[in-house]
């Protein structure tokens, strides 16, 4: 699985995957002229896009994308929020498996303060391989067998929100919606002791909080508890 990070963090989301034969975009969070520039102003090879919710640092450019013949494909509370229309935009449901090219792909529910947000199982037919991917969200409820590559978000720790609201980074109002709508570093270390980790080959950390995450100290934890590649990003 070839893995392109466009952009990772509040400000935006978007990254590229590929089995050889089939490529996609993850979210599209950031403005089309920068997912252009990422794929060498190749957007018409991409087979399809996948937009987990609605929020803009994840679905800034789903518009502009179907506009330039890409699909879209995400959930009708996301294509109501977006007012996403036209024949490009592809409404999918939780559990329901629909196939994109060479990729088999299982839309599955998160927990996000927004309508219908979603992760992804994709997996290829064509190499094998499984990825899961998720964000913003708070946990997940699935367990998940045979994967090979992870791409989820590690958002915070928790002392160091504490230290950011101490120091005046962020209100303490914040930090409630923070709890409940992003993953902390001790429940994406839960999620891996849950799930089947022995075909895993790598493992992305996405969406870091830019004041309430430490990237070492993240991946260090990461790499002690499975022994593969991690990548921050």
């Amino acid at each position: 699985m070839n893995i392109t990070v466009i952009a990772s963090g509040s400000s935006g989301n978007a990254y590229r995957i590929s089995d050889g034969e089939t490529a996609l975009l993850l979210d599209a969070g950031v403005p089309l002229k920068t997912i252009r520039q990422a794929l060498n102003f190749r957007v018409r090879d991409l087979s399809g896009c996948l937009i987990t919710h609605c929020h803009g640092d994840h679905s800034k450019a789903a518009g502009d994308l179907a506009k330039a013949g890409v699909d879209i494909y995400t959930g009708q509370g996301t294509i109501e929020a977006c007012r996403l229309t036209g024949h490009r935009i592809k409404m999918i449901k939780a559990l329901k498996e629909f196939t994109v090219g060479t990729f088999a792909i299982l839309p599955f529910d998160v927990q996000h303060d927004a309508p219908e947000p979603l992760g992804f199982i994709v997996t290829s037919r064509a190499t094998g391989e499984k990825l899961l991917y998720f964000t913003d969200t708070y946990y997940l409820k699935y367990r998940f067998q045979g994967l090979t590559h992870i791409m989820g978000e590690c958002n915070y720790s928790m002392d160091i929100v504490e230290q950011s609201v101490r120091s005046g980074c962020i209100p303490p109002e914040l930090v409630p919606r923070l709890i409940k709508s992003h993953m902390s570093l001790d429940h994406f270390l839960d999620l891996l002791r849950a799930n089947d980790l022995q075909q895993v080959r790598q493992i992305y950390l996405l969406h870091l909080s830019a004041n309430n995450s430490d990237a070492e100290r993240f991946k260090t934890a990461v790499q002690r508890l499975t022994g593969t590649e991690v990548y921050v990003c």
